[in-house]
């Protein structure tokens, strides 16, 4: 595993370890107001919402919070309503970054994202200059210790998979097409094997390798990316030597 990848895993390392996260509620309430504005408040009609809501149970969102966070989607509570919006530029070296945001102000976060690209030398650029260098996929994530990999090959060729691979020393992986993720999740429910994330993400098709000075500017703005509290998630195509990765994760 390398790049962007082990960048993922240290940042989710570090969000478990680091409980004083501020903005976490914050992207959670939102990605669960949205869903719901969008597909509606009941999660059984609502995979989105589904979705949501195991994201903010994993996060430790109190369950009144997540309710009106929905009724304030659907409507029966009053609230900011957000934009959902994409950013596409590019960091030092030319990688590529995808960020996706939920917003109520969207002239102020294109000033903000503009000026964390330009911080450490990256550019925002034009919609769709970027969105075409990654794939959209389904992702399930498992502990090791809940299962094993032949078991998991087996039921990812059952349901049409894609991949199964190793996330880090933990934890297993197995990429899917989007629409197949609830099949997925459901699949492995009846196996008895708990997962600890599933998302719909965006995969690079190829990877640009940054070295150096480069890499560290191309890192400290996608933490910038990571901390705002408009941006839901951010992507990118950067292979980065597993040195300068190793110190991102002693920081």
């Amino acid at each position: 595993m390398s790049g962007h990848s082990k960048w993922k895993t240290i940042k989710h390392k570090k969000e478990k370890e680091d409980a004083k996260r501020g903005t976490m509620f914050t992207k959670l309430i939102r990605e669960l107001t949205v869903a719901a504005k969008e597909g509606g408040g009941d999660p059984s009609m609502n995979s989105k919402l589904r979705s949501a809501m195991e994201n903010a149970k994993a996060g430790g969102m109190p369950k009144d919070h997540v309710e009106k966070a929905i009724k304030r989607g659907t409507g029966e509570l009053p609230g900011v309503m957000y934009e959902s919006v994409s950013y596409e530029g590019y960091a030092p070296g030319g990688a590529a970054i995808l960020v996706e945001v939920l917003t109520d102000n969207k002239n102020r976060t294109t000033a903000e994202v503009r000026h964390i690209f330009a911080k450490y030398g990256g550019n925002l650029g034009q919609n769709g200059c970027v969105a075409w260098m990654f794939e959209e996929k389904g992702i399930v994530y498992v502990d090791k210790s809940e299962t094993n990999e032949e078991k998991l090959v087996n039921l990812c060729i059952e349901l049409e998979g894609e991949d199964v691979g190793t996330d880090d020393e933990t934890a297993f992986y197995i990429t899917t097409r989007p629409d197949k993720v609830e099949e997925l999740k459901k699949a492995l429910d009846e196996n008895k094997i708990k997962y600890n994330k599933a998302e719909i993400t965006n995969l690079p098709k190829n990877k640009i390798k940054v070295e150096k000075k480069q890499a560290k500017q191309a890192l400290q703005i996608m933490d910038l990316l990571e901390e705002h509290e408009d941006v839901q998630k951010v992507y990118a195509n950067f292979d980065i030597p597993d040195e300068l990765l190793q110190e991102q994760e002693q920081e």
